[in-house]
């Protein structure tokens, strides 16, 4: 029973997921995430229609081929096998066999082939739109989760530095250097950090939950991230006109509207194609069996034989009048191509805005961090000098607690703004082509 159990406990194991075992880089988390994310699968579903589209519109120029079966039965006056009528109960089945090839149809059979695959194009550009989309939140929500993970790192150290402060005035207080007021401040400072510590732990917690979640994950236990040595020498920003002179080449956003336009001047060539006259050629062979009920009929075989006949024809179509419709799809065709065309402007001109206002927050984060970078490291040389008063019973609880919280944030402050620096910096790459990564 003991190894049944054993095995069963085993199994359950090797079939957890992966994700247990090992933590993730940024890649894996965006590569995961591309291939389980649903908005992505109705992307590609909406290309793999698009493929089948395209597949259909290549075979339109094969002929096609039916085949026909008819049973009719006639009661009281009919016409009969001599040519004259007569109340006669007949019965007439009839076969054929046709098709019918489209010679010449005015360009419209080539040009929808051409927007077929003019379509297939900005489906799949619009399906690496949403995989460039989610791979953004993702290394949004992987940089937010480092960013609570280290404040969570200095509320630990803030609760050890509040201990050990408490051990000394215990101390300072059995000697008498310390009042038990002071041990009493001592003590709440270390509950109100440890409530702060639990508060960073949650916060923590539900940056993972909110990955995971964007990764499509069953479950975020056990799901861990690599935490990367991040370089606080960053390198120098390129300016937005360079990055907009190769996203605009580059982004499947601007291709897929790009790609949409050009469909859109096939769509006039389709509309304009029912100007033209129609040619097809058909051709065909069939038979008949005719029974007259009372009478000595031919047998069937005979018939088959007998009533074979074969045919083949070539049928012109010219359009003269069609009420303006022909026209008027033209010019619905012609007004969508001049709407895409300012689409296209409008994605163009919203590229370079983004690529703007990228530009200007990764500025703005780096002097941000700059200059908190310099006020963390003024505002600990502060609270060193201050904790050596307050131990030393020089300075009171309430400056020390006042230099520690400008301490906190300035390394809060500090810390954001190295993340948020990181971010703009990797998006503005991004804007480049470069993939996202924090090696």
């Amino acid at each position: 029973m003991k190894a049944k159990i054993l095995t069963l406990i085993v199994a359950t194991a090797s079939c957890l997921p992966s994700f247990a075992q090992e933590e993730w880089d940024l890649r894996k988390c965006i590569d995961y995430a591309i291939e389980h994310n649903l908005s992505i699968k109705q992307q590609e579903a909406t290309r793999d229609q698009n493929t089948v589209e395209l597949n259909t519109a290549r075979w339109s120029r094969l002929p096609n081929l039916n085949g026909n079966v008819g049973q009719s039965f006639n009661f009281g006056r009919a016409l009969q096998a001599d040519n004259t009528y007569g109340n006669r109960n007949t019965q007439n089945t009839n076969f054929s066999l046709g098709t019918n090839v489209p010679l010449f149809t005015g360009l419209q059979i080539p040009n929808n082939i051409a927007l077929c695959n003019l379509n297939l194009k900005a489906a799949i550009e619009d399906l690496n739109k949403a995989k460039e989309d989610i791979s953004i939140q993702v290394t949004s929500s992987y940089l937010q989760v480092l960013f609570d993970k280290e404040l969570a790192k200095i509320a630990h150290s803030q609760v050890e530095l509040s201990r050990e402060q408490l051990k000394l005035k215990t101390a300072f207080f059995e000697n008498g250097k310390a009042s038990e007021a002071e041990v009493y401040e001592a003590h709440s400072r270390v509950a109100q950090d440890e409530m702060s510590a639990v508060q960073a732990d949650n916060n923590y917690r539900l940056a993972l939950l909110d990955l995971s979640q964007l990764l499509e994950l069953p479950t975020p236990d056990g799901f861990r991230i690599v935490s990367p040595k991040v370089d606080d020498n960053f390198n120098s920003l390129s300016l937005p006109e360079d990055i907009y002179a190769d996203a605009v080449l580059t982004k499947p956003g601007i291709k897929a509207a790009q790609y949409r336009l050009q469909g859109a001047s096939k769509n006039i060539r389709i509309a304009q194609s029912n100007w033209y006259p129609q040619l097809s050629f058909g051709a065909g062979l069939g038979t008949s069996y005719y029974k007259i009920a009372g009478e000595e009929n031919v047998s069937f075989n005979s018939q088959w034989h007998q009533n074979f006949n074969k045919y083949f024809q070539f049928s012109l179509s010219i359009p003269l009048f069609n009420r303006f419709e022909t026209r008027n799809r033209v010019k619905m065709a012609r007004i969508q191509r001049t709407a895409l065309s300012w689409k296209l402007e409008e994605s163009k001109k919203l590229l370079f805005k983004e690529i703007q206002q990228a530009y200007y927050n990764a500025v703005a984060a780096e002097s941000k961090f700059k200059s908190s970078r310099t006020a963390t490291e003024s505002a600990e040389a502060s609270f060193r000098l201050m904790s050596e008063k307050y131990a030393n019973g020089k300075a009171t609880a309430t400056e020390y607690n006042e230099m520690r919280t400008n301490w906190m944030k300035a390394t809060s402050d500090m810390v954001q703004s190295k993340y948020d620096y990181l971010f703009r910096s990797k998006i503005l790459d991004f804007y480049k082509g470069i993939p996202l990564t924090l090696e």
